[in-house]
């Protein structure tokens, strides 16, 4: 099965190994993983800022990249979410509704991939660690994945999982909403820390580098010791 990696802005320029762990995890699991080189950011920013005009060319663009790709994976709830918004932002186009109809029926996150695709419900991962799971809003909300994430995190051996309170309330990043509305932001992300901390958690885990970069942020400005792994780091673990 050939696949193609949508690694996104925030893994290629903040956690490579993501990336990294992304492909070994596809791979050891019989997949042909390649990756466009040409592939930018997905147009999310500035669309959900409201500059839908200017969005539309970097999403062209990304169309254009992955027009030949059998299946598309990415280590990003969002930025997924965002390839499956393209049919809706050229509805009546003639010529990109359809390409990106295709695209989006192409496209999948990665735990969703390797559940509902592959078929895999237990990858062969071992971490011993208490861990706690942070439902990113993007993810659960418009891409509708739930389940995945947490059928993989159940047979990772050595993991002991306690579920985290107020899971499906936000952690206050939403992209610019947390530079447009810092104050509001920090506020939400002291409550997401709140509850990451009344788990007794080892490790925080999550499938939205965003949301990891700014849980993870806070709890290191305030001297949390809780590590944050995204969820393809902790899949692909042999500890």
């Amino acid at each position: 099965m050939k696949v193609s990696l949508f690694v996104t802005c925030l893994v290629d320029m903040f956690q490579s190994d993501v990336g990294m762990d992304t492909v070994e995890l596809l791979e050891r699991l019989g997949c042909e993983v390649d990756f466009p080189e040409g592939q930018t950011c997905c147009g999310q920013p500035a669309y959900n800022s409201g500059y839908l005009k200017e969005s539309k060319e970097s999403i062209k663009h990304m169309i254009n990249v992955f027009e030949k790709s059998e299946y598309v994976v990415t280590p990003s709830g969002s930025c997924g979410t965002m390839f499956h918004e393209y049919p809706e932002i050229f509805a009546g186009d003639p010529v990109w509704e359809p390409k990106a109809k295709a695209l989006a029926a192409k496209t999948f996150e990665l735990t969703q991939f390797i559940v509902d695709v592959l078929k895999v419900e237990d990858v062969g991962a071992s971490l011993p660690a208490r861990g706690t799971y942070h439902t990113s809003c993007h993810m659960t909300r418009l891409l509708g994945v739930k389940e995945a994430p947490m059928t993989l995190l159940e047979n990772v051996k050595g993991l002991e999982f306690t579920d985290l309170p107020d899971k499906h309330n936000c952690c206050g990043f939403g992209g610019t909403f947390s530079v447009k509305m810092s104050h509001i932001s920090e506020q939400m992300v002291d409550e997401k820390v709140r509850c990451v901390e009344s788990t007794k958690a080892d490790i925080l885990i999550g499938a939205d580098a965003g949301c990891l970069m700014n849980i993870g942020g806070r709890m290191s400005r305030t001297g949390k010791p809780i590590e944050v792994m995204h969820i393809a780091t902790v899949l692909n673990s042999r500890k």
